[in-house]
């Protein structure tokens, strides 16, 4: 037993008890970018699916109206591609990359304005959208112009 409570002792000490949190991070980290992988190989499969389905299934004319939702699909991988790519930085530097978090939130944004159904939103969504393109774009161009000087 006083074994026992020596070794927690020990955990205990700053620098391993860092090391185990650090440990940690990166066991985290591994299982959210598996788990991420398998987000994109699914979502890669409902999109193709999706295509084929609407292509040759649609009456002549209709593929253009769900052109927006194809479209959605497509940047719904874009943005599983760059929240893996946050993940995988993660794991190479143990730093969170702020451009990248903001890269990827201006994608996210984007696709939403892009297959946006204006018959459906508010004046209000939109100049929140608006809002939220323009503070994401000044961070972007606040942390590029930071790097850049350094």
């Amino acid at each position: 037993m006083k074994h026992l409570f020596r070794k927690i002792g020990r955990l205990a000490q700053d620098e391993k008890f860092i090391q185990l949190i650090e440990n940690f991070e990166v066991l985290v980290s591994k299982v959210l970018s598996l788990a991420m992988l398998v987000v994109i190989i699914v979502t890669i499969f409902d999109l193709v699916v999706y295509l084929i389905n609407e292509l040759f299934t649609s009456p002549y004319g209709r593929f253009n109206q769900t052109l927006f939702t194809i479209f959605g699909l497509f940047l719904n991988i874009l943005i599983a591609l760059e929240i893996l790519e946050n993940i995988t930085a993660y794991l190479r530097k143990h730093v969170v990359q702020v451009e990248l978090v903001i890269v990827t939130s201006l994608i996210a944004v984007s696709r939403k304005i892009i297959i946006l159904d204006l018959g459906k939103v508010t004046g209000v969504d939109i100049i929140g959208l608006g809002v939220a393109v323009l503070s994401l774009s000044i961070s972007y161009w606040i942390i590029r112009n930071s790097n850049i000087r350094h």
